[in-house]
């Protein structure tokens, strides 16, 4: 069964674990726990004596093995609680918030490093606030820049795989680019097919994208002002207030909010304008008992409703 990145740095955390606590442990015991091959296993053992707890080379794993049995001659001095020094700590966060931007990354995983990264953020403190003006580019996502100025500069319609974190699924669309732009990250701004209407998608979230042979025709539209932000609702569009736990602190991430205060538990209570507040009840049934609508009470009343429908209909199919 192939293996992505994410599944070998699962299991490679969880087996610094196993062998502190099995030291000699047999390699045909260790890969049949963790259900690879014994070459898997050997691949990871080359992978770990690289790893360790700081960026500059020193207090690395010391592990190894005979082709029998597996020997971590230094588990005590690895052990030592974790000090970040500034440029470490800004490192890891520029690429956490990188990872959680990319494309089909499975939800539970995006969700696991943004609680990681907030973590790291309050660690750091200080030190760590220069990651917030520092951003990462992909290689993939130069790819789907280039693809989409040459689809302006060519006046050419263009297909997309997209991914939407709110809805949290890929979907194909042929689009119509109107333009490129950055605010914080970079968009296209066109229209689209789909939904036959002027959309925005950001670039870091195309999953796969093909130049058509169909030209571009957008309708004449009039380009929105940028200047102070991509999203800007109007003082006037009701006012949401929001909890969510720990497991809901992603919804900080994705929607524009007026405040964000932490909670005691761990979570967040979020305040944000929408000029439609019934729009958010999906996002209150994605996030189940991760967060709930606090106000406008008849929005929170909707969401408990469409909740209880949900769960009444899923009893029923069972």
């Amino acid at each position: 069964m192939a293996t992505n990145a994410i599944d070998q740095t699962r299991r490679m955390l969880s087996l610094v674990t196993y062998l502190r606590e099995r030291p000699g442990a047999h390699v045909q015991d260790v890969a049949r726990a963790f259900g690879i091959t014994e070459d898997e296993l050997i691949s990871d053992l080359d992978v770990l004596p690289m790893c360790g707890t700081s960026f500059r080379g020193g207090d690395l794993l010391d592990i190894d093995t005979d082709g029998d049995r597996i020997w971590w001659h230094n588990p005590d001095d690895v052990a030592e609680p974790l000090r970040l020094a500034a440029d470490e700590a800004t490192a890891l966060l520029v690429a956490a918030r990188a990872v959680t931007t990319l494309p089909g990354l499975r939800e539970s995983d995006r969700l696991a490093l943004v609680r990681a990264t907030a973590k790291l953020e309050t660690a750091a403190g200080e030190s760590g606030a220069a990651s917030s003006r520092l951003s990462v580019t992909f290689e993939a996502e130069g790819g789907v820049f280039a693809d989409v100025d040459r689809a302006i500069s060519e006046r050419r319609r263009l297909w997309l795989r997209y991914y939407s974190p709110a809805r949290d699924e890929l979907t194909e669309r042929e689009v119509d680019p109107i333009r490129l732009f950055a605010v914080g990250h970079t968009y296209m701004e066109g229209w689209c097919r789909l939904s036959e209407a002027r959309r925005t998608f950001r670039l870091d979230r195309v999953a796969e994208i093909r130049l058509l042979d169909a030209p571009a025709a957008p309708p004449e539209l009039e380009l929105r002002d940028l200047s102070a932000g991509l999203v800007q609702p109007a003082a006037e569009d009701p006012e949401v207030v929001i909890e969510v736990g720990t497991g809901g602190r992603w919804v900080a991430e994705y929607y524009p909010h007026d405040s964000a205060e932490e909670l005691p538990d761990g979570g967040l209570r979020i305040t944000l304008r929408t000029p439609d507040p019934a729009s958010l009840r999906r996002l209150a049934l994605r996030l189940g008992g991760d967060g709930r609508i606090v106000t406008p009470p008849e929005l929170a009343d909707s969401a408990r409703e469409a909740a209880r429908e949900a769960l009444a209909a899923y009893e029923d199919a069972v």
